[in-house]
């Protein structure tokens, strides 16, 4: 008989895997999904749950998705996989033409990795590997006090949350952090930004625009920001903008980056980009930056690759996701979304156990009135709440937050929300 004969995949799983971001010692087991398809997914005991957060901002057109599925089918059937090194290919030089015509208009040329922290990774790569080329040692990256931008060194030295960061961070690149801006502290953090430039050879600046994610999605100013920006451009410090999580519609334009009237020199993109199919991730960049890797030196060349960069699979359904984003029936979507969310944050407005709602595109945060931590027992109340109910909802610290595939029901947003007002009445 076989070993595993009669056992749940519960039970296998708890004798085989190691799950990220998770305390072994304590946790619950984890949960078994077997199939999904638009918004929801289900158990292998059958139970639905509505997925509220896209599978961590990926699944945005919702999972199983008829026309992605069939670019992957017809993909698999003409190429796999092929080197990039070398060699292209048709998805990769059609994604990228079609990445270009919806980014800011200063990106020239894109790059591809495995995922949002190597996005991020070779942002930073090729920000230090530029002023190296150019004949300077700049060493120091500038960037936002509770930013999140990833688990590999380069990302994770970026980022500033030290429930992640916290064991490594002795061994991290040279950060200097400055307060997300905002219209009230604006004057500030730019002093503090250019007394950092005085005294260090800065490099880049990394930070997710207007939005950022693991912190609780805390929102700051346009203008702000744009001040930031220019303060960098004019000082050579190259802007690298994290589009990981903002990207693709989720803010209410293509990217973020386009509320801004300042374009960063480069944008990393994952999560959303291969529609939840596979793992791909993009670094773009402008015309400036690729252009001082140009030598006939071969050492100044970016030497910088994943096994499956430009994979043509995950380029297919990056195509075929483009395509559903710019179709008309997905952005009626999103302005459904976004009018749904701002009925609902001005019916909570006034609720005593909320200090604040904000939203942007299909993005809603409600912070408690309430002190716990970012995992602890409060916190894992409210996600066990919303499970009972049938919603799968990651809360950051008191931060419930919205992120829904564009193809959620207006059903199913009540339900969420409805579930959401009872979990804010139990605290």
């Amino acid at each position: 008989m076989p070993k595993n004969s009669g056992k749940s995949l519960q039970e296998r799983d708890l004798q085989a895997i190691w799950h990220p971001l998770t305390q072994h010692q304590t946790a619950s087991p984890p949960i078994a999904i077997s199939k999904a398809k638009d918004a929801l997914f289900w158990d292998e005991d059958g139970k639905e749950y509505i997925d509220g957060i896209a599978s961590w901002y990926t699944a945005m057109y919702g999972h199983c998705n008829d026309h992605i599925i069939s670019a992957v089918s017809q993909q698999l059937r003409e190429l796999d996989q092929v080197v990039f090194t070398g060699f292209t290919h048709k998805p990769a030089v059609n994604l990228a033409e079609k990445l270009l015509e919806i980014l800011p208009k200063n990106q020239a040329k894109i790059f591809f990795n495995d995922n949002g922290s190597t996005a991020i990774e070779a942002g930073i790569k090729m920000a230090l590997q530029y002023h190296f080329n150019k004949g300077e040692k700049r060493d120091v990256l500038i960037a936002f006090e509770n930013g999140f931008h990833g688990d590999t060194f380069g990302a994770m030295s970026a980022s500033g949350l030290a429930v992640y960061n916290g064991p490594f961070q002795d061994f991290s690149l040279k950060v200097k952090r400055i307060p997300p801006p905002t219209n009230e502290n604006v004057r500030e953090v730019m002093a503090s930004l250019k007394s950092i430039m005085a005294d260090n050879l800065c490099a880049a600046i990394v930070y997710e625009p207007l939005i950022q994610g693991a912190a609780g999605m805390k929102f700051h100013d346009k203008e702000a920001l744009e001040q930031v920006l220019k303060i960098c451009h004019e000082n050579k410090v190259i802007t690298i903008a994290d589009e990981v999580m903002t990207g693709f519609g989720k803010t209410g334009k293509h990217f973020s980056s386009l509320y801004l009237d300042v374009s960063p020199n480069i944008i990393c993109l994952a999560k959303s980009l291969t529609a939840g199919i596979s793992p791909m991730s993009i670094t773009s960049c402008s015309q400036e930056i690729y252009d001082a890797f140009l030598d006939d030196e071969i050492g100044k060349a970016f030497f910088h690759a994943h096994t499956y960069s430009a994979n043509p699979v995950g380029c297919a359904a990056a195509i075929a996701g483009i395509e559903l984003l710019l179709s008309e029936e997905i952005q009626e979507n999103i302005t459904r979304i976004q009018n749904a969310h701002w009925e609902f944050k001005q019916r909570l407005s006034q609720h005593s156990n909320i200090s604040e709602v904000r939203t942007m595109g299909v993005i809603l945060a409600i912070d408690l009135n309430v002190e716990m931590t970012r995992y602890g027992k409060l916190r894992n109340q409210l996600f066990n709440h919303f499970m009972d109910k049938g919603i799968f909802l990651r809360p950051l610290g008191n931060t419930i937050y919205i992120l829904p595939p564009f193809v959620i029901t207006e059903k199913q947003l009540k339900k969420i929300y409805d579930s959401i007002e009872e979990a804010i009445a139990l605290v």
